[in-house]
Formats: structure tokens, C-alpha cells, sequence
């Protein structure tokens, strides 16, 4: 068997926001126990991110996947596999906005529901920390007091997991491992297979089962996902270059500098010993007093 790369927009879209998939999501984003009181999702319902009508003038931003839960809350999950600028902008705005349109002219502040943004990358966000697991919502500084429970932000950072099949542990391990593996697996390993929602992803992920126009998106998907990384990488190595050759021609202009100091000091010691002050040496080759005092 071969399984879709989960970690590419499109396929994670068909695993975990098709008509099909609500079994899927709820146990995944019950893994990740988003409620602190313990609540657990019962019930959600997948919305279309393409088909959800914008207001007039705000900028057309997309998540992969959005669900209303039944206690009313909202959450948008994106898979990144690109770090590009301005991510954690468009997070942050997509986040908002998900909140913001929830009423319409006249209705009451008090209506509003709570919104999760679920961020998933392919790549390290938070250099500073080990956790794969990150959660930020709007605290007061100094006494870490939570103003507003209504946005919270969540990244999963997959380079940071690095647990092997023999490894896993509870649920959130596993759809983890998932997720980040799926795409290099020929076989559903034991661990997961007796799971009957992650079962029904990997059989969703089955390449197998896809129409040619679905293997065509997927494959142009991540051809263009290469063609970004390759770019990325070769703007970085670029950088790289010039970095060392700008180091090297700066390391040689201040040896030239530091000849050329070191030979003004030489005439000034030599004035010197020819009965000249140090401040009249100094002023005639050029260096300050206390750069010839040292030097003497």
C-alpha cells in the first residue's frame, strides 16, 4: 500500500475535512484535549473553508480545515510545511477574523464563541523550546492572569516529535505519528491498526483509492511544495556565500586597517624618540592620544 503525505494541504484536507471524516477529527482534536475543564468533544460539523461568505473588503485568507463543536466553539487547523513571511500574521489574522464574523449588524458582543487556531508545521517555529506542543492565548503580564479564553492559538511542531513506532504512547502519539509518517508507510503499523478512527484515516490516505483527477492535485501539490523548499533553500545558501564572502573582504579590510595603524604608531614612537610629545606624535600621524598611550 502507499498513503498520501498527509503533511500536504491537500491531502490533509481529504483525511480530516471530507463529509466523511467527522469521526476522524473529533478523535484527533480530542487527543489534543483543547477544553482545560475536560470537556471532550461529542459532535462537530465540518464547514467548507472555500464556501464561507466573507465581508465586504476583508482579505480572502483560507484554512484547511474549520469545524463548529456542538458547545459552539470554532476551529481552524492549517497544515505548514513552507515557513514564509508573514505566517504568524496570517495565523493571527485567520484566528480573528473566524471571531469576528461570527455576528452580524446589531447582534450582541455576548453571542460570540470561543475560537481555536490549530497550526500544524512541518518545520521548527519556537527555537527556545523543546515541546512539540504549543498553546498562547491573551494573558496580563506580570501576573500571567488570563484576560480572554475566546482566542487561542495551537502549533504542533512535527520536526520536534521524534518518536518511533515502538514508542508511541496515548492517542495524541499516535495521531501525531501519523500524521507526520503517513506518506512514507507501505503498511498500517500494529500500534495504530487497532484504532478504528485512525484506521479509517489511513484508508482515506490510501492512494489507491483516489481518482486520477485527486493523484494529479496531489502530485501538482507537491511538486510546487519541492519547487518552494528548493527555492527557499538555494536563497539560503545564496545568503550563506555572500555572508562569508562579506566577512572575508571585511576581515581583510580591517587587517589592511589594522597595518595601517600599526605603522602610524610606529612613526609616532619613532617622533618620539626624536623628542616630540605624545600629543604632538599623535596629532601628526593621525591616531588618538590614548590609542598611542596604550601602544607605548
Amino acid at each position: 500500500m502507499k498513503f498520501l503525505d498527509v503533511k500536504t494541504d491537500f491531502a490533509f484536507k481529504k483525511v480530516f475535512g471530507s463529509e466523511g471524516s467527522k469521526d476522524i477529527l473529533i478523535s484527533f482534536l480530542n487527543s489534543l484535549t483543547l477544553f482545560s475543564e475536560g470537556e471532550v468533544i461529542e459532535d462537530l460539523t465540518i464547514v467548507d473553508p472555500y464556501q464561507i461568505p466573507l465581508i465586504k473588503g476583508m482579505k480572502d485568507t483560507y484554512v484547511d480545515v474549520k469545524a463548529k463543536l456542538s458547545n459552539g466553539s470554532t476551529v481552524i487547523i492549517e497544515m505548514q510545511i513552507l515557513n514564509v513571511q508573514g505566517m504568524e500574521q496570517r495565523i493571527l489574522y485567520n484566528a480573528a477574523k473566524a471571531y469576528s464574523t461570527q455576528l452580524v449588524q446589531g447582534e450582541r458582543y455576548h453571542l460570540l464563541n470561543p475560537v481555536i487556531a490549530l497550526t500544524i508545521t512541518d518545520f521548527v517555529m519556537f527555537e527556545d523550546t523543546v515541546e512539540y506542543k504549543s498553546s498562547f492565548c491573551l494573558k496580563e503580564k506580570e501576573r500571567l492572569v488570563e484576560y480572554n479564553g475566546d482566542i487561542e492559538l495551537i502549533f504542533i511542531e512535527l520536526p520536534k516529535f521524534n518518536k518511533t513506532e515502538d514508542e508511541l504512547g496515548d492517542i495524541t502519539d499516535k495521531w501525531i505519528y501519523f500524521i507526520k509518517n503517513a506518506g512514507g508507510l507501505e503498511y498500517i503499523p500494529e500500534t495504530l491498526s487497532i484504532m478504528p478512527e485512525i484506521t479509517h484515516a489511513f484508508s482515506i490516505a490510501n492512494e489507491a483509492g483516489l481518482s486520477l483527477e485527486e493523484q494529479e492535485a496531489q502530485w501538482k501539490r507537491k511538486d510546487f511544495i519541492m519547487l518552494q523548499k528548493g527555492s527557499i533553500e538555494l536563497a539560503e545558501k545564496k545568503g550563506r556565500e555572500e555572508g562569508r564572502e562579506e566577512g572575508r573582504e571585511e576581515g581583510r579590510e580591517e587587517g589592511r586597517e589594522e597595518g595601517r595603524e600599526e605603522g602610524k604608531i610606529e612613526v609616532a614612537r619613532r617622533l618620539i624618540a626624536k623628542g616630540m610629545t605624545v600629543e604632538e606624535a599623535a596629532e601628526i600621524v593621525g591616531v588618538s592620544v590614548e590609542l598611542l598611550r596604550g601602544a607605548l
